[in-house]
């Protein structure tokens, strides 16, 4: 079996024959930063200092061709095809935080709720152990058709109790998967789950000021984070920023409003940017935030949604003072395109 080695701690890691590097770190039980799973973003670069590697098929915007020279991979892709592969990654002593993910884990759908003409919910219960996650992670379901690639979905909900789990789906245009679960799909199905996948955890012991941002079914992870973090009393003041096209794309106002009457430091703000409504803010959040905030320095700062959001609120908020290592983003990247013929 071929082995990952981490420098400068040293530690090892064995790979199996089939898995990508990403994959074995995180059997492992290494948090090393994800998000598309498929090359096209970029969030897990990594420096390798010896060894080969099949990088496999990635986009040029997510590893250039200079940093390829330079020995840099996109570990989600990445396969190592000497015996001992080298990375560059962690510190002296790097410790393991991530649940091990597990394959095709059996969840039946106890309840379908249509929360907008795009979103439905799903609410599944474990038909085996229940997977163990942090809040902010996501899992991987397939359509039942050889022709799809895996889609992600992030947790809408807390860890609970009786291990159910709650997703968020959007309606793509033309995606397989989303039509799929969107019409096919009812309660009483049997999807087999993998994961969990992905660091949009923070750090569980900031107690920081703490601004969500969220647009779509983005606010699926901001919810599951808040959600934890309310339930084990945090203090500091939290605030969660929703954009949505009309008001008919607003969801989860009951549970908001929930919170905001239970937690003295929590607020929830709505903007729209197709409508104007009586109690919610018109514009994009990147427009309306310096008026919000004037100094983000000292916040820790969630940004969900798509790449095109994404990086406009991580613009923002870098003018506005946010630090590099508060700052945590998901990026819902469609990867169907990568994959057309």
């Amino acid at each position: 079996m071929k082995t990952i080695t981490l420098s400068p701690s040293g530690q090892n890691v064995p790979i199996a024959d089939d898995d990508t590097v990403l994959q074995a770190l995180e059997k492992g039980g290494y948090a090393l930063p994800n998000n598309c799973r498929a090359g096209a973003c970029g969030e897990c670069k990594v420096r390798v200092l010896e060894g080969q590697f099949d990088q496999g098929f990635v986009l040029d915007m997510a590893l250039s061709q200079e940093e390829r020279k330079q020995g840099f991979g996109l570990m989600c892709v990445a396969k190592p095809i000497s015996d001992r592969l080298v990375l560059e990654w962690g510190s002296v002593r790097p410790s393991p935080k991530l649940f091990p993910p597990r394959e095709s884990m059996p969840y039946l759908v106890v309840d379908k709720i249509r929360r907008t003409p795009r979103i439905v919910e799903l609410q599944l219960m474990p038909l085996e152990a229940p997977m163990r996650f942090w809040p902010g992670q996501y899992i991987a379901i397939r359509a039942p058709s050889r022709q799809t690639q895996p889609r992600h979905y992030s947790l809408a909900r807390a860890p609970q109790p009786d291990g159910m789990i709650v997703l968020h789906i959007t309606r793509v245009e033309g995606g397989i998967t989303s039509s799929w679960l969107h019409d096919k799909v009812t309660i009483g199905s049997i999807l087999p789950l993998s994961g969990p996948y992905g660091t949009f955890i923070g750090d569980p012991k900031a107690e920081t000021p703490v601004l969500c941002l969220a647009a779509g079914s983005g606010q699926a992870p901001i919810l599951c984070l808040a959600d934890a973090a309310l339930r084990r009393g945090y203090s500091s003041p939290v605030t969660l920023i929703f954009s949505a096209r009309t008001s008919d794309d607003v969801y989860a106002q009951g549970q908001l409003t929930y919170w905001t009457y239970m937690h003295p430091n929590f607020k929830s703000i709505i903007t729209l940017t197709r409508e104007q409504r009586e109690g919610m803010l018109s514009g994009r959040i990147p427009d309306i935030l310096p008026g919000l905030f004037r100094d983000l320095s000292a916040h820790s700062v969630f940004v969900a949604g798509s790449t095109s959001f994404t990086d406009a609120c991580v613009a923002v908020v870098k003018r506005l003072g946010a630090k590099e290592e508060l700052l945590h983003t998901e990026k819902f990247i469609d990867v169907s395109a990568m994959h057309a013929p």
